[in-house]
């Protein structure tokens, strides 16, 4: 069935060129166009398209005016807006309902695969009904009272902090991984292998010795041991010298239950390095791919920024890097600031323009670290021992014996993305 397509904005000539790159795929129906205003939403609900497309321009100068109340809810069309916008306008925009701001100037199949890729997940049905115990904010993935953006202004504030410490003694192994460095896998453990960690790491050792296409990384978290201090999402800032903006593993904050009867439940969400990811799809220069031991990968050297990938993935997993310092706004940036980034098996520095500024990234498992024989840092950084690793293929790993408990679950299975990081409930 073709996806009905409804295209907004001020400028007619670019209304046309839209138009016309819709009309390009089989599977997607024009409906018509509308200028932005009071109009609008009268519009959309006589023509009751399953997608908007929403041209804006710098600066926003009223753009907004007039867009639905209701987008963004439920039954209510995808607003996916097309513009060159910055961060402030973004927000705007997505606080307004958009599903997701992407570049205007991608082509027209890259644009027909994101729409129907959000197209469908909004029309898809819920596979049964969920477990009784399950929470509800647990199974979607979303967090019902702290949100993603509030999370990185306050948690996150005293990350900067803590990076300079962390990178400053970073190993040199770090610096020096990726696929041309031999994977370590001859580290000294002690000899009785009782605690969590050791176990792990004996796993991780017997992992390094397969072939890269026999390993399948994967990641398990028990909710139930998560106290929300957030150390796994300050050890990753620190890990990968990330900036303000860009987060590799939130933890939202949830309330479950009914009053008086209620709890706060913590979920971290790293990428959830799907073996059928969605974000691989619609990237129009293939900048974004799985790796044969299933770790989705971005090559920072070619991807353009467009944030199509940032649109199809259904777990918030990727941010988008504005080129933000911690010490903005203050008299002068900190040296520790332009230390480069160990991601991908490169030294990634922070200067001008260069990439990774400008670019999509996310979680990847520390590889780094991974080639370097040691586990990702929000592992070894848990302090509930709640977050473990592991090559699932082995039989003997700790990872393999947690997911076949009946406790085990994903965030929306019913998607098909079929993701690589278990919640023990």
């Amino acid at each position: 069935m073709a996806v009905t397509v409804l295209v907004v904005g001020r400028d007619e000539e670019h209304r046309a060129g839209i138009v016309r790159r819709v009309t390009r795929a089989t599977d997607l129906t024009s409906v018509g166009e509308a200028a932005p205003g009071p109009d609008l939403a009268d519009r959309m609900a006589s023509l009751r398209p399953g997608v908007v497309l929403f041209r804006i321009d710098e600066p926003l100068d009223g753009q907004l005016d007039g867009w639905p109340a209701r987008a963004g809810s439920e039954g209510a069309p995808v607003l996916l807006v097309l513009g060159a916008l910055g961060r402030e306008s973004t927000e705007r925009a997505e606080r307004a309902g958009a599903a997701a701001v992407v570049s205007p100037s991608v082509g027209s199949r890259a644009l027909a695969r994101l729409v129907r890729v959000l197209a469908s997940r909004s029309a898809r049905p819920p596979r049964g009904p969920a477990r009784a115990a399950r929470p509800a904010s647990v199974a979607s993935g979303e967090p019902r009272t702290v949100s993603r953006r509030r999370f990185l202004r306050t948690s996150l504030a005293g990350a900067g902090t803590a990076a300079t410490a962390l990178a400053q003694a970073a190993p040199a192994a770090a610096n020096a991984s990726g696929p041309r460095v031999p994977p370590r896998a001859d580290i000294d453990l002690p000899e009785d292998g009782k605690g969590i960690l050791v176990r792990m790491q004996r796993d991780l050792q017997r992992a390094l010795r397969k072939p890269l296409e026999q390993r399948r990384w994967t990641m398990v978290i028990d909710l139930r041991k998560c106290v929300g201090c957030s150390a796994c999402t300050v050890a990753c800032v620190a890990e990968n010298h990330l900036p303000p903006g860009v987060v590799y593993r939130p933890v939202t904050d949830q309330e479950v239950g009914t009053y008086p009867n209620v709890a706060r439940q913590f979920l971290p969400r790293p990428c959830m390095q799907c073996d059928q990811p969605p974000c691989t799809d619609v990237c129009p220069v293939a900048a974004t791919y799985s790796r044969p031991d299933g770790v989705v990968e971005i090559n920072y050297d070619k991807c353009i920024g467009c944030r199509y990938c940032n649109a199809a993935c259904p777990y918030g997993a990727r941010t988008f890097d504005w080129g933000e310092r911690w010490t903005d706004g203050t008299p002068r940036h900190e040296a520790y600031e332009a230390s480069p980034s160990p991601e991908y098996g490169k030294s990634w520095p922070r200067k001008g323009t260069a990439s990774p500024i400008g670019n999509v990234r996310k979680c990847n498992f520390c590889l780094h670290r991974l080639n370097a024989g040691m586990l990702p840092a929000c592992t070894t950084t848990c302090v509930g021992a709640a977050t473990y690793f592991g090559d699932l293929s082995d039989p003997e790993s700790l990872v393999s014996t947690l997911v076949g408990r009946e406790n085990s679950e994903r965030l929306k299975e019913d998607l098909g993305t079929e993701p690589k990081v278990y919640y023990l409930r």
